[in-house]
């Protein structure tokens, strides 16, 4: 094999205890993180932003090919428009989209077709899925995995945010094609996800969940 392009790994061996407490202690962390739709008004200081996305960008992807794109969005203007043409299409789920085992399994969220989030976060980022990519010829060029690539990456961005003291939600108004033509983007990129980011409100409240147990998580092949 060719390893001309190839250089060392930058990886340090711990010591099993050092492993256990770095282990515990993100998942203590971990535990804390709810998906949030009341947020403040309040600016996320510079770089804070930049720094997760960073973060995000460092997830494995199909090929190396990185199919991704953040677009993030603090302009009251363009959040306004983005809210309105997702309660347009939220409209349309909970009118006749969704049938009624979806809709009664979201009443326990509080959730519903108005989306006051989407203007009072002070940040939306988008994430869009690059279905193919252009070379700079102008070639068309395939990328793999896509799907799966970019959901990794928007875990890491989504830890990344809660790490640094942010609370976020996971919106998925359906179908996306609008934020295409709203952010002005080339038809290849495709929106995954849109994240508002920002502090919770003061009175902030989340449902009442439990999650699954280790037991029920794993399953142990000897």
């Amino acid at each position: 094999m060719d390893t001309s392009g190839f250089q060392p790994l930058d990886h340090q061996r711990l010591a099993p205890d050092e492993m256990q407490r770095r282990a515990q202690a993100l998942n203590v962390e971990a535990q804390r993180r709810r998906s949030v739709r009341e947020f403040s008004s309040d600016p996320i200081p510079e770089g804070v932003l930049d720094h997760c996305i960073l973060t995000a960008g460092s997830a494995p992807s199909g090929a190396h090919k990185e199919p991704w794109t953040f677009v993030v969005v603090t302009d009251p203007v363009k959040k306004r428009a983005i809210r309105e043409a997702a309660e347009e299409e939220e409209r349309e789920n909970y009118s006749g989209r969704m049938n009624e085992e979806w809709i009664k399994d979201l009443e326990r969220l509080g959730t519903n077709a108005e989306k006051s989030f989407l203007e009072t976060a002070p940040a939306l980022i988008i994430v869009l899925r690059h279905a193919w990519q252009v070379a700079p010829d102008g070639e068309r060029e395939q990328c793999y995995y896509t799907q799966e690539s970019v959901g990794i990456a928007s875990g890491f961005l989504l830890m990344a945010l809660h790490h640094a003291g942010l609370a976020t939600l996971t919106h998925t108004p359906s179908p996306m094609g609008f934020l295409t033509k709203l952010l002005g983007r080339p038809s290849n990129e495709k929106p995954y996800l849109l994240i508002p980011v920002g502090y919770p409100a003061e009175d902030c409240t989340v449902p009442t969940l439990e999650r699954r147990s280790l037991e029920q998580l794993r399953i142990q092949e000897s």
